[in-house]
Order: C-alpha cells, then sequence, then structure tokens
C-alpha cells in the first residue's frame, strides 16, 4: 500500500497523519517539539523520524510503503533548515517525495484549502509561537510575524508566559499591581522559589514560558485584574497581525474567511472574547470560522496530491 505523510510540526509537539492511496485517514500520532530554532537541528529531525515511525506503526505499514511526505514546521522558513530537513527525511524514507514546509504555511492550507480553489483568506497560528499567513483570491500569499521569541512572537504562549512572570515580580518589587500569579506559577512550575525558577528560566526559557500560559488563562478568568490585561494585550498583538495581511492582500471589505489555529486559541475565554472583538472591528466582512481540517491533515493532503499530479511518464 502506498502512504502518504503529513506533519505539523511546532515548538510543543509533532503531529503526524498518514493517508493511503484513497486518500482516507489510516493512523495520527503526536510526538514530542521539533522546531529547530528551538530544540536544535539533530533534535528536530529525530522528533520527525520518531513520530512518522509511530504513526506507520499504528498503520501496520512500513517505511519503503510511503510514497510522499510534507512536513510543515516551525522554523522552516529558513532556507538552510528547510534543506537539512529535507535531507533527513529523504535518508530516512529513500522511496519517498519529500517537502518541507513552514507550519504556518500548511495552516493556511487547512484554514481555506489548495491554491485552486481560488479561496482567500487569513491564518493566525498561536501556540509556542506566533504567527499569521494569508492569500488573496489571486493566489498572493502573505505572512506576518514568525521571527521567534527573541524579537517577535507576540501574542503567543511563550510571549503570554513571558508576560506573566515580569507582572509577577514587578508586583513583589511593588513596581506593578497587585497579582496572584506570582505564588501561581511558581505552585505550577513545582519551583521551591524565584530563584530556582529564574535559573531554569535562563537555562531553558521554552521549558518554562509556554507551560505558564494554563495559569494565566486560570487566574485571569478567576477575576485577576493583572492576568486579565495580558490576555487581552496578546489578543490585540494577534489582531495586529491579521490586520497587517488584510492590509498587504487588499481584503479590507472583501469577503474572507479568517481561521485560528494553535494551543492558545480555546482555553481563555478573556483572551478568545478579546480577539473576536478586535477581529470583528478590523474585519467587518471577514468570516471567523474553524480549520476546516488540521493542519498535519492538510499537509499529509498536499503529499497525497503532489503524487497524484505526477504524470505517469515523470514517475
Amino acid at each position: 500500500m502506498s502512504v502518504f505523510l503529513g506533519f505539523d510540526a511546532g515548538g510543543t509537539k509533532t503531529h503526524c497523519v498518514a493517508l493511503n492511496s484513497a486518500g482516507d485517514v489510516i493512523a495520527e500520532t503526536t510526538g514530542g517539539a521539533a522546531n529547530p530554532l528551538r530544540i536544535g537541528l539533530a533534535k528536530a529531525c529525530v522528533a520527525l523520524e520518531e513520530t512518522a515511525r509511530r504513526t506507520l506503526a499504528v498503520a501496520h505499514e512500513e517505511a519503503g510503503d510511503v510514497r510522499a511526505i510534507c512536513a510543515g514546521v516551525a522554523g522552516a522558513g529558513r532556507p538552510r533548515i528547510a534543506r537539512r530537513l529535507n535531507a533527513h527525511l529523504t535518508r530516512a524514507f529513500p522511496q519517498s517525495s519529500v517537502r518541507v514546509t513552514t507550519d504556518i504555511e500548511i495552516a493556511l492550507e487547512a484554514a481555506i484549502g489548495p491554491i485552486e480553489t481560488h479561496e482567500q483568506g487569513i491564518v493566525l497560528v498561536a501556540g509556542t509561537g506566533s504567527a499569521a499567513c494569508g492569500r488573496n483570491s489571486a493566489g498572493k500569499t502573505s505572512r506576518a510575524g514568525g521571527w521567534g521569541p527573541w524579537i517577535g512572537d507576540p501574542g503567543s504562549a511563550y510571549d503570554i508566559g513571558r508576560r506573566a512572570v515580569e507582572a509577577a515580580l514587578r508586583a513583589r518589587d511593588h513596581l506593578g499591581g497587585s497579582t496572584v500569579l506570582g505564588e501561581k506559577i511558581l505552585h505550577a512550575a513545582e519551583a521551591r522559589d524565584w530563584d530556582a525558577l529564574l535559573e531554569r528560566i535562563a537555562k531553558h526559557p521554552d521549558a518554562v514560558f509556554p507551560k505558564l500560559f494554563p495559569v494565566v488563562a486560570e487566574v485571569a478568568t478567576a477575576g485577576d485584574a493583572v492576568a486579565q490585561e495580558i490576555v487581552v494585550a496578546a489578543s490585540r498583538s494577534l489582531a495586529c497581525l491579521a490586520k497587517a495581511l488584510i492590509d498587504s492582500l487588499g481584503l479590507a471589505g472583501q469577503s474572507f474567511t479568517l481561521a485560528k489555529s494553535g494551543g492558545v486559541f480555546g482555553h481563555s475565554a478573556h483572551l478568545d472574547a478579546a480577539l473576536d472583538q478586535e477581529l470583528s472591528r478590523i474585519a467587518p466582512t471577514a468570516r471567523i470560522e474553524p480549520l476546516r481540517i488540521s493542519p498535519a491533515r492538510a499537509a499529509a493532503e498536499l503529499a497525497h496530491r503532489s503524487i497524484a499530479n505526477v504524470s505517469p511518464d515523470e514517475a
């Protein structure tokens, strides 16, 4: 049997979907983080391959059955990284055609379908990192954000967690508003004190900041004003990404899909409500909808179409 694999790989987890020749899902599994900019290229390669082999095991298929792979990987917008990931997957699955793209691009595919449909829309992606990608009816694509935690990723789980730690420490020093974030953060992180937590942050901030997002969401829901301001600020940042694409793609006043993807959404009533309010203001003609399929499924469909569109003479 021919198998087609699709990946949605980010800073927290890797989702892999396998399709058969008919385009039906035959297996899907989740593995570890695979953003090479955050965990290193070698670890990202291992995460992708291990998740693929686990998915094949669930499907009772072999590596030699894989005909095509499409991997949407956070951080793969850098050509050098994409080439290295492509080379590794090609060695691991030598019978397969391999395409490596970004997680943002497959999220857009999951939101509005392939370019041949001439659908137009924007997808906001907010998980460990944040970015947005869009396409208009003429096929022009544009993206905003996705520059990593050092200089960007506003509205991401990383950014929200970092802002929460900053707010807690400012309150501790009597430089900011009173908040219960400090005690909640230490408890959730299982840290004995701030010195211990700050040491962990210095060594591996990715292991701390994104995991604090649920804490901020919980505290905001409980009525903490400082936590509420953090999530509202995050919603504004994400709305700004959408506004940039509306302007660059000429979507103002037009009907288009605006979808949201990533672990930040659906877990904070304050953030979701504030973001929907901002999006309604800047894009009153947009249809705010969920993704039609998962990004990993969209990647797998891209892999399937890549072979289906090859003529027998080219194969």
